[in-house]
């Protein structure tokens, strides 16, 4: 056994013989004489289990207990107590201890605690541990997003990645649907094995079944060998259908079935085959409206509803833009060997006030574009296509306060939060600089800043 168990009690002879009989079971064991030393011994040896007494000196069991549910909240606690104080060690279990054990200790209870404590503590571990990637992936790649929305898309994902739950993404083309999948995958249990994902819009519904199913050699004209359809294919990984609402009514109660029983049976197969695959829809459209329309079966989407995550477009979260921006210029910096530092004030209020119907994917390439045609270190409109420099000049009035465009009939909340945002977009991000271009106190900005949900 690799997992390890710290044992906590300033009773020497009951501590020693403890983590002996322990370690006779396998598990590599450490000692501690008190809750001090034991807290720091369980950050240097992270034990799965933590089996201490309740009464010690400097710092008590339920003193370890809490400290070490801040710092190593994957591992498992079980208390030593007299029957004194079984009291103390019942309050403990609420406050998140795995069990308690009166003394002198059940040995043929405790051989079976620590292993079912172990397991439970393993899993606890492999959940932290997905959601610190969770968050780390959050600040790169084109999920980027601080914003009320996009915190909420990250929410989802911390909560859906672990487990193999389906789940139904939505929103509009470009808002990062599949991006969504990906990461769901990339952060799940899953993650070493394959991620397929089929776009049931840009096949042909007499193939689509085929591409799902695979088929037998001789299943239909055509079929020349036998092929493995994208269940198959995703078998121990994920499957993304995307744009699901695009498949005939018929399909989709085959695919239903799938989901319900977990198995396949090729065109032309006579058997079928058990698969294991973590499915992940998506759609464009309203799953509602598509229901009460008669093409999306109701069933289905029920089934597929356990999780629902809705990516929000990108006019509903313009105050990501900015690090979009520095994150698509890096990419293309890279693929492209250029050296731009960023976009300049007026190219950014364009950025800004770009309605955005193709989304994200339509900010990425705008930008691909630009750089590009950039041979300086800062792109301006004139690197721009010429949508994003005219959309709005019909409407635009003269600039406003440092040069950002106001229409008429803006709202003065939504002129005061494009200033913020472009000046601090100017200084990097340096809330204390872009305080200082402002005029007003570091704890102003602030408390616009939370304000406006940025």
């Amino acid at each position: 056994m690799n997992q390890k168990v710290l044992v906590v009690d300033d009773e020497e002879a009951s501590r020693r013989g403890l983590a002996a009989l322990v370690s006779a079971w396998g598990y590599a064991v450490e000692e501690a004489s008190d809750g001090e030393e034991g807290l720091e011994r369980a950050r240097a040896a992270l034990p799965s289990v933590v089996i201490t007494d309740l009464i010690m000196p400097r710092r008590d069991g339920l003193g370890l207990l809490k400290a070490l549910q801040d710092e190593l909240p994957f591992a498992a606690v079980i208390l030593l107590t007299g029957q004194g104080s079984i009291g103390t060690a019942v309050a403990a279990m609420k406050e998140g201890a795995y069990d308690f054990l009166t003394k002198p200790v059940d040995v043929a209870r405790l051989k079976v605690l620590i292993p079912k404590a172990s397991e439970k503590a393993e899993a606890l571990r492999e959940v932290t541990l997905l959601r610190r990637r969770v968050r780390q992936v959050w600040g790169v790649g084109k999920l980027v997003g601080t914003s009320t929305a996009m915190q909420e898309v990250h929410r989802m994902i911390e909560l859906a990645a672990p487990t193999p739950a389906p789940v139904l993404i939505t929103g509009e083309s470009g808002t990062g649907k599949e991006l969504v999948a990906r990461t769901l995958h990339e952060l799940s249990p899953r993650a070493r094995g394959p991620f397929v994902a089929i776009n049931c819009a840009a096949i042909p519904e007499t193939l689509l079944e085929s591409e799902i199913l695979g088929h037998e050699r001789g299943a239909f004209t055509g079929a020349l060998e036998r092929r493995a359809g994208c269940f198959e294919l995703a078998h121990e990984g994920t499957i993304l259908l995307d744009e699901i609402a695009e498949m005939s009514t018929s399909t989709q109660a085959k695919f239903l079935r799938i989901l319900q029983d977990g198995v396949v049976r090729r065109l032309g197969a006579k058997t079928e085959l058990k698969v294991d695959a973590r499915v992940i829809a998506a759609t464009n459209k309203d799953p509602i409206e598509t229901m009460r329309a008669g093409s999306f079966r109701e069933d289905l989407f029920y089934r597929l509803n356990v999780v629902s995550i809705c990516v929000p477009p990108l006019r509903a979260r313009r105050e990501d833009i900015p690090l979009l921006i520095e994150a698509f210029v890096e990419e293309f910096n890279a693929k492209y060997d250029k050296r731009i530092r960023s976009v300049d004030a007026v190219a950014l209020d364009t950025l800004m006030t770009h309605d955005w119907p193709g989304n994200v994917r339509e900010l990425r390439n705008m930008l691909e574009r630009a750089a590009i045609v950039c041979d300086g270190e800062l792109i301006t409109p004139r690197h721009l296509p010429p949508p994003a420099q005219t959309a709005r000049a019909a409407l635009a009035e003269p600039a406003g306060p440092d040069g950002v465009m106001v229409e008429v009939g803006t709202n003065l909340d939504d002129v005061e939060k494009a200033v913020i945002l472009k000046t601090l977009a100017r200084h990097g991000n340096n809330k204390t600089q872009a305080a200082q271009t402002l005029g007003i106190s570091l704890k102003t900005l602030h408390n616009k800043l939370r304000r406006y949900g940025l």
